[in-house]
């Protein structure tokens, strides 16, 4: 017995490390996924989903922290009652979840591993047989030090816990373990293989035979029943075949879908609100020198929500800022970014950058040359004039004399050039994609 439980000891005490610590490095997406639990649609207690991301911290530093108790054995008695409270309760959670299919993901590894409902309720289970054990056996769990030391080590465990829970709700979460991280391509994410399996579903046809009702399954083929009466069919999913990592993701206008459009562009940053009226404030403040800058470095900037149009035009008249904001639906716009905004950049599909709204400053945007830059849909204004530093026309400049003229300076491809043409451009709203400056001499 006293073998085993040592066994049971480590591998309980490693596992709620683990399951904690990926909960732990992203506590905001565990908060979405208890408001899912707490929805009407579940357990019908949707008065704590305000509270859901506090509950959110307290449960996986709770977690971490019990996994380090059981393995250097702090306050055994009341490590093992903890862990058995809890897994008492995650036991029914998964249950009711996998029984009426509420659920689809726990959340038990985050977005690190993802389980079917019968499989977290067989995991819990499994825990719950494995704590009993621990519970019955206790009297030989034994401190692996000394009162002070193991104190100490309890501590620092729950200081550093929460420390790190800090940290990623002020940034990003460590180690993103989503579709959408860094140096993955969205299109491939959501591509599905030409050999890829197909769905299996079961069909039962109800039919009235004889007087009779009569069941009869088949794999989608209507079934062909002599004299029979038709009068129901059920669908059943057996294997739901090959699901792409991202199913969901849309870019979408009033009039039609442009998620291929903006996927294809070369330089893409994307400013995430999940809901615009729960956007921070401060972070809304931030967005406008930011997106300026990008747009005038020569990024195509958009933004993505869940909201509707009156409220993006409201933000939009509000922040003064110079972009639309397009529609996506809300649990992928929580899952690209973890913050209300939340910035994400895009190259041909691929993410190559992520940011929360406090970190937008560390972003540092190149100013994109004219071959980097995506073909705007707008018509040439071809050369811009200058004539002593006022926008001129050609027609003008044909009209001054040789003899009046200081200078000439024709600008091909360099960052002067692009500095003063976006000035230009942004001035007069045009697009102008060169430049001739001439110089006069003085009377």
């Amino acid at each position: 017995m006293k073998y085993i439980v040592q066994i049971c000891r480590i591998f309980v005490g490693v596992l709620f490390i683990i399951s904690g610590f990926i909960k732990l490095n992203d506590p905001l997406g565990f908060s979405y996924k208890l408001q899912e639990y707490f929805s009407s649609d579940v357990l019908n207690i949707p008065f704590l989903e305000p509270y859901a991301l506090a509950i959110s911290v307290f449960v996986v530093v709770l977690e971490v922290v019990l996994g380090v108790f059981l393995l250097i054995g702090y306050k055994k008695k009341f490590t093992i009652w903890m862990l058995l409270g809890m897994i008492v309760f995650f036991t029914f959670l998964t249950f009711y979840s996998a029984y009426f299919d509420k659920v689809k993901d726990c959340g038990c590894f985050g977005d690190a591993l993802k389980l079917t409902p019968w499989e977290s309720f067989t995991k819990d289970v499994i825990l719950l047989v494995l704590i009993l054990i621990l519970f019955i056996g206790q009297k030989y769990i034994k401190p692996i030090l000394k009162n002070l030391p193991n104190s100490i080590i309890a501590l620092l465990s729950f200081i550093a816990s929460l420390w790190f829970a800090y940290h990623v709700l002020l940034h990003l979460p460590s180690i993103d373990f989503r579709a959408y991280k860094i140096g993955n391509n969205l299109q491939d994410e959501m591509a599905v293989p030409e050999d890829a399996a197909k769905p299996v579903i079961e069909y039962t046809w109800t039919f009235k035979v004889s007087g009779e009702e009569q069941e009869f399954v088949t794999n989608g083929s209507y079934p062909n029943v002599e004299g029979g009466e038709y009068i129901d069919v059920e669908t059943k999913e057996i294997d739901p075949g090959y699901i792409p990592s991202i199913q969901d993701f849309t870019i979408e206008s009033a009039e039609e879908d442009l998620t291929t459009y903006f996927l294809e562009k070369k330089h893409l940053v994307v400013v995430a609100m999940y809901n615009v009226y729960n956007s921070e404030k401060e972070g809304l403040l931030k967005l406008k020198n930011f997106t300026d800058d990008a747009i005038k470095k020569g990024y195509t900037v958009i933004g993505l929500s869940a909201s509707g149009d009156e409220a993006k035009q409201q933000l939009k008249s509000n922040y003064n800022l110079n972009f639309d904001t397009y529609l996506c639906d809300e649990k992928v716009v929580k899952t690209i970014v973890r913050a209300n905004p939340g910035i994400f950049i895009l190259k041909k599909g691929t993410v190559v950058n992520k940011a929360h709204w406090i970190d937008i400053e560390d972003i540092e945007l190149k100013n994109l040359s004219e071959l980097e830059r995506d073909i705007i849909a707008k018509e040439d204004d071809g050369t811009a004039f200058l004539i002593d530093g006022k926008i001129s026309s050609e027609e003008e400049s044909k009209t001054i004399s040789k003899d009046d003229i200081l200078e000439v300076f024709v600008y091909k491809e360099t960052e002067i050039a692009q500095k003063k043409l976006d000035s230009i451009n942004s001035i007069n709203n045009t697009y102008h994609t060169s430049l001739i400056e001439i110089l006069l001499k003085e009377n």
